[in-house]
């Protein structure tokens, strides 16, 4: 990273004043995300330059920023439809939008990304799009949590991951993997472009794929199943996702025989995730960290087929 963030920050430079005029920018070279195995954001202006995780085939990711910019008003278009090599990682421009409040969790827009998730759903997946990476990060995490180090959470965290089905820990195929799905949805993957005036879409395409359309409701669903989303927020998510035509699940009725798997595996990754960071900075779990991990040793006693009849 120490050879890489340098040159992304020249990259993002150049790629705001292709004309090589003087730079006026009030933001230049602000390092929006940096992570060694992961990927690293800079913004100079009104650009955004990415590079994504190594290891990224070039081959997947033309179809995923393909598939970017044939879905305008859905996911957010890069500015060029090529990526180009920077240190062995390929490197992607996008169009800076304003991203989600952190601090202003009232004001949270749930509808609108229950709204851009149906739209996306209803789209046609291109041929030879890949699978959603959904199931792979949640496995990732799992991963870094048995390397993690030793820990009272890990233990339950672990049994309630080796009670989900093959295909929700990326072992297997999912049973049902023809819809196009974002892979990765959070709040930190709404954008609104253009910055403050537009409205929101949705960003980050590399855990785009064909997948289970269940898996992108499955994060606020975790989040309402552990009290961490509150119940008219859900169901405002819900209902906007269901008035959209969102196919993933029912039009009416109980959504959690469709959602459970899904909403399990979220949870878990959720959770590995707390555990391994609160161990690599020798702190205790936070509130909300506990509030994924008590989850975990709540899934562990309840049956598969009995969870959803206790997640209302």
């Amino acid at each position: 990273m120490n050879v890489l963030l340098p040159a992304l920050t020249a990259t993002a430079h150049a790629a705001a004043h292709p004309d090589g005029g003087t730079c006026r920018c009030a933001i230049a070279g602000a390092v929006l995300a940096e992570r060694d195995d992961d990927a690293a954001v800079v913004r100079h202006g009104d650009t955004v330059a990415k590079a994504h995780t190594p290891g990224t085939g070039p081959g997947e990711l033309a179809l995923r920023l393909a598939t970017a910019v044939r879905l305008p008003g859905v996911l957010l278009a890069p500015l060029r439809p090529d990526p180009v090599t920077l240190h062995g990682r390929l490197v992607t421009f996008w169009p800076y939008g304003t991203p989600v409040d952190p601090g202003a969790p009232e004001a949270a827009p749930w509808k609108a990304a229950a709204a851009l998730l149906a739209r996306l759903h209803r789209a046609p997946a291109p041929a030879g799009l890949p699978p959603m990476r959904g199931p792979a990060k949640a496995a990732r995490a799992v991963e870094r949590l048995r390397a993690a180090g030793p820990h009272p959470a890990t233990e339950p965290v672990l049994r309630a991951w080796a009670a989900l089905p093959a295909w929700a820990r990326a072992e297997a195929p999912a049973p049902s993997a023809r819809t196009l799905c974002h892979g990765d949805l959070h709040l930190g993957q709404l954008v609104r472009h253009p910055a403050d005036t537009g409205g929101w879409l949705l960003i980050d395409v590399d855990d785009l794929g064909a997948g289970d359309p269940a898996w992108d409701l499955a994060r606020p669903a975790a989040w309402y199943a552990c009290g961490l989303l509150p119940p008219d927020e859900w169901s405002r998510f819900l209902s906007a996702y269901r008035e959209e035509g969102g196919p993933a699940v029912p039009s009416t009725g109980d959504p959690w025989p469709v959602l459970d798997v899904p909403a399990r595996a979220l949870t878990v990754q959720t959770a590995a995730l707390a555990v391994a960071k609160s161990v690599a900075a020798e702190r205790p779990l936070d509130e909300v960290e506990q509030a994924v991990v008590d989850a975990c040793v709540r899934m562990g006693a309840i049956p598969p087929e009995f969870a959803h009849e206790g997640a209302q």
